[in-house]
C-alpha cells in the first residue's frame, strides 16, 4: 500500500479507542435515557417527550412559551413538535394560541400536575440510572467532558 493509501485510512478508519468511545458513549446514552424514560412513564404515564416538553414550559417559560423557541430548544423539527402538542392538547397537558403572528404553548393545570407529579420520579431515576453511576471524584470532569462535546467544542 502506497503511503497516501497508509495515510487516507488513518484518517478514515477510527482506532480501537475510538470505537470503544464510541460504543460505550452511544450504549449508556441510549441506555440511560430509555430507563430514565421507563421509570418516569411507568411511574406518571408521561413519555419521555411529553416529560421534555413540560419541563421546559416550566423551566425556560414559567408556563408559556413560543412554539418554535420550544422547538429549538428540544432541537425538533417544528411538525415533529407539532405533532407532539396535538396529542398534548387531546389529554389537556397543554394549550396553544396565535400570539403576533406564531403560536404560544402554554402549559395547563393538568399539564403541571403531571410535570410536579413526574420530577421526584425522574430525580430519582437520573441518580438510579446516571449521576449514582459516576464514579465519586470524577463527576465534575465527566459533566466538562459532556459539555464540551454538546457546545462542538
Amino acid at each position: 500500500m502506497s503511503t497516501v493509501g497508509s495515510v487516507r485510512n488513518l484518517m478514515t478508519e477510527l482506532t480501537s479507542d475510538e470505537i470503544r468511545l464510541w460504543r460505550a458513549w452511544t450504549s449508556a446514552s441510549e441506555v440511560s435515557r430509555r430507563r430514565i424514560a421507563d421509570d418516569v412513564g411507568a411511574a406518571t404515564g408521561l413519555s419521555a417527550s411529553d416529560f421534555g416538553v413540560l419541563s421546559r414550559l416550566v423551566h425556560l417559560g414559567e408556563g408559556t412559551l413560543r412554539q418554535n423557541e420550544l422547538a429549538a430548544s428540544m432541537d425538533w423539527h417544528r411538525s415533529r413538535l407539532s405533532h407532539q402538542l396535538s396529542r398534548m392538547e387531546q389529554r389537556g397537558q397543554v394549550s396553544r394560541s396565535s400570539a403576533g403572528g406564531g403560536m404560544v404553548v402554554t402549559i395547563t393545570d393538568a399539564g403541571r400536575a403531571a410535570i410536579d407529579a413526574a420530577r421526584p420520579v425522574h430525580a430519582e431515576a437520573v441518580r438510579k440510572h446516571l449521576s449514582g453511576l459516576v464514579p465519586e471524584g470524577q463527576f465534575d470532569a465527566f459533566v466538562d467532558a459532556l459539555e464540551r462535546i454538546a457546545e462542538g467544542a
